[in-house]
């Protein structure tokens, strides 16, 4: 087994040494634009990591890997698009340094590049990991649309926006988890059970992301904080703030997100004061503590060594930037 740093770094290596220089240069430089602004890239990492907690060598995922990782920055490319966001990991977003139009097309050739890399492996496994890689793929594209849908609703349920998040976010981290688990060739079982720890530890992930999306330090979180509120979207912040505030303040922020506004920094200190004194703060911390708490129990029932087991949950935990 390797440490994660190594991980990132084996990752990195492989994604260098698949660039050349092709033509047109306005479909491709966007692209290494994008995959070089780096970020934990989590979900390859969890590919390898899971190759070799089932007894496969890493180099075999490699090309799994980036697909996984491909794919991921091909969906942020149209995200940013979507939401206008200026920012991505601190830099300018793909259409923002170059244009919208490019950063659709360079996006599209991304989904396309993701595919191509499962062409590495033998028939069977291929078949496998194409055919999971297909269903996430749609999962996403489903959880995105909800997204947006859920911007112009008033009526969201916190069930709806759970299955939202669990779609758009969690299910391609375990997706790439069991793409490992295909890889080493591993029991339908342990496949399936480290497919649902990465489906809670995406959730946990997704909801913490929402968190310092309102409350992270703009240096630190490298995406413009208070996004969600400029577009209202109804995240498990607005909606336990909804549910737990008196009527007035409920009406308040039903209020708020209905509205785009020239400046929003009025808006976004009033909506993070409400989700404050409504407790809708601490209650989404707790819910990432128990989605996190989720994600470990899975690790028991695992079919692999007890410093296996360990790995993953030091994984988690340092994924989550706190112990738990």
């Amino acid at each position: 087994m390797h440490t994660i740093s190594q991980y990132q770094e084996f990752l990195a290596d492989y994604l260098q040494s698949q660039y050349e220089t092709k033509e047109p240069r306005n479909l491709y430089e966007p692209i290494h634009y994008i995959l070089d602004l780096g970020g934990k890239r989590m979900r390859p990492v969890l590919t390898l990591m899971s190759a070799e907690i089932f007894g496969a060598d890493y180099k075999n995922a490699l090309p799994a890997a980036l697909a996984v990782e491909v794919f991921h920055n091909f969906s942020l490319v149209h995200d940013d698009i979507m939401d206008d966001a200026p920012l991505r990991r601190g830099n300018e977003t793909v259409h923002e340094k170059w244009n919208i139009n490019t950063g659709i097309l360079s996006g599209d050739a991304m989904l396309i590049l993701a595919y191509q890399y499962f062409e590495q492996y033998e028939p069977l496994i291929f078949r496998d990991l194409a055919k999971l890689f297909s269903k996430t793929a749609l999962e996403v594209c489903e959880g995105q649309q909800w997204d947006v849908d859920f911007e112009e609703r008033t009526d969201v349920t916190l069930e709806e926006y759970l299955k939202m998040i669990q779609y758009k976010t969690a299910v391609l981290v375990a997706a790439a988890m069991k793409m490992g688990a295909i890889i080493a060739e591993t029991s339908i079982e342990n496949a399936n059970l480290i497919y649902d720890f990465g489906l809670n530890l995406g959730l946990a992930f997704q909801l913490q992301d929402d968190y310092l999306d309102a409350f992270g330090n703009p240096e630190t979180f490298g995406k413009q904080v208070g996004g969600d509120i400029i577009e209202n979207k109804k995240t498990y912040l607005y909606l336990k703030a909804v549910a737990f505030s008196a009527e007035k303040e409920a009406q308040e922020l039903r209020d708020l997100f209905a509205v785009q506004l020239e400046d929003n920094t009025d808006k976004i200190e009033r909506v993070k004061e409400l989700f404050n004194a409504s407790g809708a703060s601490k209650a989404t911390q707790d819910a990432i503590q128990d989605y996190t708490f989720k994600a470990f129990q899975m690790l028991d029932q695992l079919n692999v060594s007890a410093d296996k087991k360990a790995m993953l949950k030091a994984f988690g935990e340092n994924l989550m930037g706190r112990k738990v």
